[in-house]
């Protein structure tokens, strides 16, 4: 084994002879390119966080300085006394010495500029008014062409790194309760009767002219403290603290570009998606990879990447906690029951494609059985955290389990070679909610569910990925899914027979089996496995490939796509329920430093009313379009305020964390906790990199991807605009609820867009009869 090699690398005895000494050459050698490797990080860490430090003003303006300084102190007598200042507490008064002091005084007036600029900047980023404009025309103030104009002035003196405005960013902001009351309470208004709404409105006074101001006062103090005053708390109370199973319940998934079907040798495939991850995690270590900023002037937190890779999720009998490690020079291949360790780094370099194919390909062939119990030990991670952590010290936490679990949660990700094809067919939807289901929980125990992502490979070669959620936000593994996408398309890594291009340079490393004793452990396996398999049989999911029209059509309808797409959900869930709902659509929050999301909350007063007047024959066209388009506008609104630190949720979530911390019981928070989201539903990002160009690579769409409903008895909705005329729907539900059905809730979707479609088809001809 490698491991005891390394451990025999230098030894040396004591004999009536002398000293004897033995040493490994090559494993010191092994170990000195590690250590050489680990320096160089360090110092490249170094230099990008100095860069960062300075942003947006570049590192040669100092030199700029000097010479101005230099200029000055030989042509200027006046300037002279300056110089001499610092002169007087140097050692000498030579001409070197001379040459100092106009060095410590240009660095002075450097670093005074720089702050200033950096905090003129980061004013700058403060100002919001941007978004609740139109993107263009006349609309468009002033004031916000003026800060336009500053924005990029500031910015594009200097390249930006990953995490260079990460300095600059606002801290987000705390909105006063009663502002949040506000909202909340009309939020719930169509929910309520009038005398549930009576009875929500009393609770509310009560919180805010009581507790609520001691509790906001903490809060202040945190937010004014903290980097963010949400993210740690949530963080923590919502992933880190939950006890339930991390299948279906906290872990996404993410699909294929289902349109491409690159190469059908899974090896191939495998060695080229590795590859193309590892190339990315290079990109954040270097801080080469380009932060993503809104309309190309507003840039968002990158805090997030960090932590893509070398990153697990270790439980606890209480809190888990997230581990993240600076370096891993291997990953973990998991295939038929076995785990592998596969080295990706040889020659202080990253194997090449052709290269990490080898090895995937010697595990495929590899006809050794599964070691007792390890087949399923990762179902551990699927199911409860705290017999999960229980079992973990009990059995862990020495020998060789200890070993082979330490190197699956220090691997910079972990690969799963499934032995079934993940299979897409337009005339057979039923292949496509396979894939998704496949991705989402597998066979509840072939996924490393505590690890930051799985990348899951079928047997024909196309791809997915599943992840652990506390870690970030879908938005984050979606870019490097994006990446992966387009990057492989640009690059066109295969040659005509499927295989990846190039010949090895260098024999990679063989892959090292994984070793386990698990005799003691096969009762506390065989309990997560049946939680995780009662979960894997329940889910209901169905993945809807709606065609008919896209963002295309809902451009001319003068909404935003993504407000159509949430009307036609409030409508085709009141069709299917016969009542609204509390409805979660996820935004994000990261205009702001260590952003995540916030709430919007698309059922509204204007939204119920749209969807009853679709119902009501008695209403006109013209009403319906105009309602429409209210409800419309409400919901963009709604999402522009959380955008910007206005939203509800997250506000009242850490107030009720306070009112714990103070052991105080809120009744209104207490109820509004407590209020279950029957559809929870979110957008799946893209567009987020240079490379994302559909017009050159038609075929790079991705399905997007999903998670589980968040209540037992609704429904999880994620869907992707992919397109002028493609939008994809992952709609999940429990099939143990008699209140829910996927597939009858997709054909509702269906009904609900091509009503709105209909509609608007009916009020053009109707508009332009009158007009002739």
């Amino acid at each position: 084994m490698a491991e005891a090699h390394s451990a025999v690398a230098f030894s040396f005895s004591i004999t009536h002879e002398g000293w004897d000494v033995n040493f490994d050459r090559e494993v010191l050698h092994l170990v000195w390119a590690s250590g050489i490797r680990s320096w160089k990080k360090r110092l490249a860490r170094f230099k990008n966080n100095v860069r960062n430090g300075v942003f947006p003003a570049p590192l040669q303006s100092l030199w700029a300085m000097m010479g101005i300084v230099l200029a000055l102190r030989y042509g200027n007598n006046s300037f002279i006394k300056y110089t001499d200042t610092i002169l007087q507490y140097l050692p000498g008064t030579s001409y070197i010495w001379q040459i100092v002091s106009c060095f410590i005084l240009s660095l002075t007036f450097w670093l005074i500029l720089i702050y200033i600029v950096r905090y003129t900047f980061k004013l700058m980023l403060m100002y919001k008014g941007w978004m609740y404009e139109s993107r263009g025309g006349q609309k468009v103030s002033l004031q916000t062409k003026l800060w336009g104009l500053g924005i990029k002035l500031l910015s594009s003196k200097s390249k930006p790194l990953l995490y260079s405005y990460q300095g600059s960013l606002p801290k987000l902001p705390l909105p006063p309760v009663n502002e949040t009351m506000k909202r909340y309470l009309k939020s719930v208004r169509p929910l309520m009767n009038d005398s549930e709404y009576e009875s929500m409105i009393k609770l509310a006074n009560e919180f805010e002219k009581g507790i609520a101001v001691k509790l906001q006062r903490y809060l202040w103090l945190k937010s004014w403290w903290s980097s963010n005053y949400v993210s740690d708390w949530w963080e923590e109370y919502v992933y880190l603290r939950s006890r339930t199973p991390l299948i279906v319940n906290s872990n996404f998934y993410g699909t294929d570009a289902i349109m491409l079907h690159s190469t059908p040798i899974q090896a191939a495939r495998a060695a080229m998606i590795i590859w193309q991850c590892l190339q990315y995690r290079r990109l954040i270590e270097r801080q080469e990879l380009e932060p993503i900023r809104v309309q190309g002037l507003v840039p968002l937190c990158s805090w997030q990447y960090e932590r893509i890779f070398n990153t697990t999720r270790v439980p606890g009998a209480v809190s888990d906690k997230i581990v993240h490690y600076n370096d891993s020079r291997h990953i973990v291949v998991y295939h038929a029951g076995r785990y592998f360790k596969v080295i990706i780094y040889s020659q202080n370099r990253i194997l090449h494609p052709c290269e990490i194919e080898e090895q995937i390909q010697s595990i495929l062939d590899n006809t050794e059985k599964p070691y007792v119990g390890e087949e399923k030990v990762a179902a551990l991670t699927a199911a409860d955290r705290t017999h999960w952590a229980n079992t973990r010290t009990q059995y862990f936490f020495k020998g060789i389990n200890r070993q082979s679990l330490d190197a699956i949660e220090k691997s910079a990700f972990v690969v799963t070679l499934d032995e079934v094809p993940y299979e897409y067919d337009p005339e057979n939807s039923k292949k496509l909610d396979e894939f998704g289901r496949i991705l989402m929980t597998g066979k509840g125990y072939d996924r490393w569910f505590d690890k930051s992502f799985t990348l899951c490979i079928g047997s024909n070669g196309r791809v997915g990925f599943n992840a652990e959620h506390s870690w970030a936000d879908a938005a984050v593994m979606s870019h490097l899914w994006e990446f992966i996408i387009f990057d492989e398309a640009e690059k066109s890594g295969y040659q005509e027979n499927g295989h990846t291009k190039g010949a090895p340079e260098l024999e990679p490393p063989k892959p090292i089996r994984l070793q386990w004793s698990l005799e003691p452990v096969l009762e506390a396996i065989e309990k997560s496995y049946q939680v995780s398999l009662a979960l894997v049989n329940d889910i209901d999911l169905r993945i809807l490939a709606f065609d008919d029209y896209g963002k295309g059509f809902m451009k001319t309808a003068k909404v935003s796509p993504d407000a159509f797409i949430q009307m036609a959900l409030q409508l085709a869930y009141y069709r299917d329920a016969g009542k609204f709902s509390l409805t979660y659509e996820a935004s994000m929050t990261r205009l702001y430093r260590e952003g995540r999301t916030e709430t919007v909350r698309p059922c509204t007063l204007e939204s119920s009313a749209w969807v009853k007047s679709m119902l009501d024959p008695n209403v006109d066209i013209n009403k319906r379009i105009n309602l429409l388009r209210e409800a419309c506008a409400t919901h963009q609104r709604g999402y522009q305020d959380a955008m910007c630190g206005k939203g509800i949720d997250r506000h009242l979530f850490c107030l009720y964390v306070v009112s714990k911390y103070l052991e105080v019981e809120s009744p209104f928070l207490n109820k509004v906790l407590s209020e279950p989201w029957r559809l929870s539903t979110s957008q799946t990002p893209h567009g987020q990199t240079t490379q994302f160009d559909l017009k050159k690579y038609p075929n790079c769409i991705s399905a997007g991807g999903g998670f589980g409903p968040v209540a037992n008895d609704g429904y999880g909705v994620s869907y992707i605009i992919a397109g002028e005329n493609l939008v994809f729907f992952h709609i999940s539900s429990k099939k143990s609820s008699p209140h829910t059905d996927s597939n009858r809730f997709a054909v509702r979707i269906k009904e609900a867009l091509n009503d709105m479609k209909s509609l608007h088809d009916d009020w053009n001809r109707s508009t332009k009869n009158v007009s002739s």
